[in-house]
């Protein structure tokens, strides 16, 4: 699967994304984001980041969303414009 980091989650951890294979035990967004904020450090930003986002094959989804070995599952925080 590919997971991607948008705005102050790449900046935090320092990438935009990663190729991996789907976890063990990992069947929802809730669950992929809880796996990733496992590894700890800037990783926590993923469960302490207010009203963070996320999509599935580029489609706006909640954290119990299912995911598969393939998607694409994208995390980002709210951003603001002006």
């Amino acid at each position: 699967m590919k997971v991607l980091y948008f705005a102050s989650l790449r900046e935090a951890l320092g990438a935009s994304g990663e190729e991996m294979a789907l976890p063990d035990g990992v069947g929802s967004t809730g669950a992929l984001r809880d796996h990733l904020a496992a590894r700890g450090g800037a990783w926590l930003a993923l469960t302490q980041t207010k009203n963070l986002r996320c999509a599935v094959n580029q489609r706006m989804v909640g954290f119990d969303a299912a995911v598969a070995d393939g998607d694409e599952v994208a995390f980002f925080p709210p951003v603001t414009g002006g």
